[in-house]
């Protein structure tokens, strides 16, 4: 494991969260499945972690009760290559949940994520503040990502 782990605590949906984030990132599976036993704070035999992998990157999600909603105080970037892979994580990402402003997204569990082009450091960067006020500028104006577009604005600020 690694020497950092997202642990994300969800109500009731930790293992099936796992299962859907795992069908939407490529090389992604489950590790393992705990379950609470007796006089534990939830029913014995339920789930209470689920061990899964995304791309390499392992979390820990963890049936804890409806006490900890999530909130946009924390968020998992996706970095994308190209204007189709973005597309595509926005579309599964999103469903069921709620598209926000600037390339975010909540997901349908309330787990905010951040879809944005690989590129998003270099066209944000300070060094070049024309620049990056214009990409900032249009990423303003913008909810999903639009990849030629923020090109676009870095190339003429």
């Amino acid at each position: 494991m690694s020497r950092i782990t997202p642990f994300l605590w969800f109500d009731r949906e930790a293992e099936e969260a796992a299962k859907y984030y795992i069908s939407i990132f490529p090389h992604s599976k489950m590790v393992q499945v705990t379950y609470y036993g007796e006089d534990m704070p939830q029913p014995a035999g339920s789930v209470m972690t689920a061990v899964f992998e995304l791309d390499g990157q392992i979390f820990i999600a963890l049936n804890g009760g409806p006490n900890h909603p999530f909130t946009h105080a924390v968020s998992f970037v996706v970095n994308c290559e190209t204007q189709a892979e973005l597309d595509s994580y926005w579309q599964k990402l999103s469903a069921g949940g709620k598209e926000v402003a600037c390339g975010w997204l909540t997901d349908k569990y309330g787990l905010s994520w951040q879809i944005t082009p690989a590129t998003i450091g270099k066209l944000l960067d300070a060094s070049h503040p024309a620049k990056s006020q214009a990409v900032m500028q249009a990423m303003m104006g913008m909810v999903k990502l639009d990849m030629a577009a923020l090109d676009k604005a870095y190339a003429e600020g």
